[in-house]
């Protein structure tokens, strides 16, 4: 009996430890999954520039923040004395365009690499807004290599950033080269090792189409067609070209008051226009060239000159006719790393609208009145670069041929012209 009951205790001992070997092989086979590596942190870079210039006018001109900005010299203006009331020499001193910006490469998404970019500067929005923050890029891109989409506010697609005048003027070429940034999807796709093709949708936010109604705009945000532009361009070793192709659809406004009684009805008319540009650089051992073109219809958003006439009959029916602006420029400047002379020559010329028109809304063009047939600049400058530091002198002349519009905006007749002469000292510090 006691051997019964010693085998027996012997035995559930030897099954229950069994029973726990295997529950410990069980646990062993069965290892904890490893706890997921956290994500890596964005990578942001912080840069931009410290800048500060000052500028010496001889003569007024048309302008944007205190003068730091010039377009083209005003025309003539004659008191009772004869005395020119434009020719009047200008100074000032301004940092408003310092910058900062934020590069920031963010981990993978969609398959795709992810960068983001933001940047503003101190120029203000308007004349008002002088020295506050201004919003000029913050977007964001997906690379997959061979393809990019980029969602956000950029440059315009007209503006080349690999192609653009380097002169010291905060003007960047405007007038005669494309300026601005814009809200937009732009699909980027290489053809070819060298060869690649964008396509660009976007819609204008700051520089715009200038309003009929006086609402900031509108002619963009009333049309639900967005501007639509392609590029297509080469790049191999020091060679850069590309063309581009733009169709835009606006409607400048939905009702129209006039006839007799005075009514107010719906209106859907557009104003449509194409404009055409055209671009290169070499860059050799000692210089590089650069080159830009431009046939373009109502392109104020652009910063250039032109915009668009109507035509109003009653309050029956509206006609938008854009006005015709060709602009091209040339650059050549020193790769030195230390002492670098840069000489830029610039030309645009407005050419009206197709047919006469009752009201323009454009920049220098008024019908029936003195405006601005073309415009023409060169500047001269000597960059002084050392580290982080560049300082260039500028020298920089500009004129403009003024005469009386025709009813389609363009200008005919007698031509007055006045020139300004600018001069530049910037200094800027670059972190």
């Amino acid at each position: 009996m006691k051997k019964t009951g010693f085998l027996t205790i012997m035995m559930i001992t030897s099954v229950m430890a069994g029973f726990s070997q295997e529950k410990k092989e069980e646990k062993k086979e069965e290892p904890k999954p490893a706890a997921p590596a956290p994500a890596p942190a964005p990578a942001v870079v912080i840069g931009g520039f410290i800048r500060a210039d000052f500028i010496w006018d001889s003569r007024k001109s048309a302008q944007v923040r205190e003068d730091h900005l010039n377009l083209y010299p005003l025309d003539v203006a004659k008191d009772a004395s004869g005395n020119d009331l434009n020719a009047v020499p200008q100074s000032n001193f301004h940092s408003i365009v310092s910058r900062i910006n934020l590069k920031v490469n963010g981990p993978n998404a969609f398959g795709a690499k992810t960068s983001g970019f933001f940047e503003g500067d101190f120029f203000g929005n308007f004349e008002g807004s002088i020295g506050l923050f201004r919003l000029r890029h913050a977007n964001l891109t997906l690379d997959w290599d061979k393809t990019k989409l980029t969602m956000g506010q950029s440059w315009y697609p007209q503006f080349i950033p690999e192609c653009f005048p380097g002169v010291a003027n905060f003007s960047t070429g405007i007038l005669f080269n494309p300026f601005g940034w814009v809200p937009q999807a732009k699909l980027t796709k290489a053809l070819s090792k060298d060869v690649s093709f964008a396509f660009t949708m976007y819609k204008d936010r700051e520089f715009t189409t200038v309003s009929a109604t006086g609402v900031q705009n509108e002619p963009d945000v009333n049309s639900v067609i967005p501007t639509m532009h392609g590029n297509l361009q080469y790049k191999k070793g020091k060679v850069l070209a590309g063309i581009g192709l733009e169709y835009r659809s606006l409607v400048p406004r939905t009702t129209i008051t006039g006839g007799t009684p005075a009514q107010t009805v719906a209106n859907d008319a557009r104003l449509n226009s194409t404009t055409v540009n055209a671009y290169a650089k070499i860059t050799g051992k000692k210089a590089t060239l650069k080159a830009y073109g431009l046939l373009g219809q109502n392109v104020t958003h652009l910063v250039m000159l032109g915009g668009y006439v109507s035509q109003a009959d009653g309050a029956i029916n509206e006609k938008y006719l854009p006005t015709a602006t060709n602009s091209a420029w040339l650059e050549i400047l020193s790769n030195n790393p230390k002492v670098a002379p840069a000489l830029f020559v610039g030309y645009t010329v407005n050419n009206g609208a197709k047919e006469d028109g009752k009201t323009a809304y454009s920049r220098g063009i008024s019908l029936d009145k003195r405006s601005v047939k073309d415009v023409s600049r060169i500047a001269g400058r000597i960059d002084f670069k050392q580290g982080k530091v560049k300082i260039s002198p500028e020298i920089e002349y500009t004129s403009a041929n003024w005469g009386l519009a025709n009813k389609s905006g363009k200008v005919t007749g007698d031509l007055t012209k006045v020139g300004n002469v600018r001069f530049l000292l910037s200094s800027v510090l670059t972190f």
